[in-house]
């Protein structure tokens, strides 16, 4: 079974072992938990046998008009399960009427994004991947 929670409260950082498959310099569990506390908006998948952490999306908007989406992921051993749509429609109901909801990402998810609503655009991005563990953080 599957909770759906719209806060890190609560998480250790051990939690959060297994995310950024596939990075070369993958945040530290720490950091990642830091990055689900300073997000704007989050929305956890919570396995209620054990408590591990399936998967997880943020946002990043001004709350006022537009809203960027920059992490979904989900474990491998929960994929197929319908985890990420449900993540995808509980972030879009917590950015309720906002006018833009902003994704980038790879060619190949397009079509999960557009199952979802999305309409596929051109974008443009800067990668600095000396700081894909993360960098200290912005003052705000």
């Amino acid at each position: 079974m599957i909770e759906y929670r719209n806060t890190a409260e609560g998480l250790e950082p051990e939690q959060l072992r297994g995310f950024f498959e596939g990075w070369p310099a993958p945040p530290t569990p720490e950091t990642h938990l830091s990055i689900l506390d300073r997000s704007d908006a989050v929305v956890i998948a919570v396995s209620t046998s054990g408590e591990s952490v399936a998967g997880f999306i943020t946002a990043l908007t001004d709350g006022i008009l537009a809203a960027y989406i920059p992490l979904l992921e989900v474990r491998p051993q929960f994929r197929g399960q319908g985890i990420g749509r449900q993540l995808v429609e509980n972030m879009l109901k917590q950015l309720g009427g906002l006018y833009m909801v902003d994704v980038i990402c790879d060619a190949r998810v397009q079509g999960f994004y557009n199952g979802l609503g999305f309409t596929s655009s051109v974008g443009a991005s800067v990668r600095r991947y000396e700081h894909q563990g993360g960098s200290l953080p912005l003052r705000r």
